[in-house]
């Protein structure tokens, strides 16, 4: 019996130095994530900074506190009421960017880290805010924010944290203000869209009026190049006529012909009013009729109605129709003695052959 209980006082005996190897090794072996680290204690006191990785501790004797979270956190704090200078109640909302960037002074330096810079934030949000109105609160986030940042980096440093950002997520005035900022901005945008407007208007005037300006200016270059050009070409017209003319040399006959061929044309005007036969229809006639012999005698009834400087007065109607009757007959004639000497030269000439 004895025997007995000593084999189960030493397998006792084994099992409970077997659990204590288990509790020692347990407690002596710590194993640190990445971006985190570990604070150890020795009876009470900071010992070191445990790294990332695999770590052995004292048994019983040193103690591994709670792990700091080495990375960026972004924190976001409930609105707080902020008064303006102008005495309006703003509500803000901050976001702040911050790092541990000493696990030993973020430990011990400060109890609850994250509590204090919420109070620090709402603290110089209020100090910064205070000192401008509304319009500036709103317009200013950029100097709101980089002054934040500069203030709570300065303060949080001996904590062992470093603030990168700070934030405004939002800033909301009271419903008073949002609606008169709201009639104020469609007020802006109703004069800006007249402004606008007016402008456009003015800009439409002023290129239809250039356009018209251009317009004019072009139709009278133009009908100046075209009164010129078509200057030139009655200029070189006659000039070809001219020198036609003399270049074919032709006599009294030929002339006088062409004479009482353009005479009836003068009468054809409705306008006329006086009419009056000039002196060169009885020259022409008695040439023509001088030339060829016998016919002179038709040219009578013309020469007596068209002496010099006598005016057929009367109506209108009939001294028009006796002045065209006359052209007329005089350019029967003229064209009877042309025929006669066309026939006598035709004549002379088949009787030479």
């Amino acid at each position: 019996m004895g025997q007995f209980v000593g084999q189960i006082f030493i397998i006792v005996l084994l099992v409970v130095l077997a659990a204590f190897v288990v509790i020692v090794i347990a407690r002596s072996v710590r194993i640190i994530p990445q971006a985190y680290s570990g604070i150890v204690e020795r009876l009470g006191r900071y010992q070191r900074t445990l790294s990332p990785g695999l770590n052995l501790l004292v048994p019983f004797v040193d103690r591994l506190r709670p792990l700091v979270d080495m990375r960026e956190q972004v924190v976001s704090f409930p609105p707080q009421p902020v008064i303006t200078e102008d005495n309006l109640v703003v509500s803000i909302d901050t976001v702040v960017y911050f790092q541990v960037n000493d696990a030993r002074a973020a430990t011990y330096e400060i109890a609850n880290y994250l509590s204090a810079v919420e109070q620090l934030t709402t603290t110089t949000l209020r100090n910064v805010v205070g000192g401008l109105n509304l319009e500036e609160a709103l317009t200013s986030r950029d100097e709101i924010n980089g002054q934040l940042r500069v203030v709570l980096d300065e303060a949080t440093g001996k904590w062992g944290l470093r603030v990168s950002r700070v934030e405004l997520k939002a800033i909301d005035p009271p419903h008073s203000i949002q609606d008169s900022m709201e009639k104020q901005m469609r007020a802006e945008r109703d004069r800006r869209a007249a402004i606008l407007t007016a402008e456009g208007s003015k800009q439409s005037q002023i290129l239809e009026a250039e356009g018209r300006r251009q317009a004019e200016i072009l139709r009278a270059e133009g009908d100046k190049q075209a009164a010129v050009l078509r200057a030139q070409g009655e200029s070189e017209a006659i000039q070809m006529v001219f020198h036609a003319i003399h270049a074919g040399e032709p006599d009294d006959k030929l002339l006088a012909y062409q004479y009482l061929q353009t005479l009836p044309k003068i009468a054809e005007s409705s306008s006329s009013k006086l009419w009056i036969i000039p002196s060169e229809l009885t020259e022409a006639l008695h040439g023509i009729g001088a030339a060829f012999g016998g016919r002179a005698e038709r040219t009578d009834a013309a020469s007596k109605a068209g002496r010099r400087g006598t005016p057929l007065t009367g109506s209108v109607s009939e001294a028009a129709s006796a002045a065209v009757a006359a052209a007329r007959e005089a350019a029967s004639t003229a064209d009877d003695i042309a025929a006669e000497a066309s026939s006598r030269a035709s004549d002379a000439g088949s009787a030479g052959a």
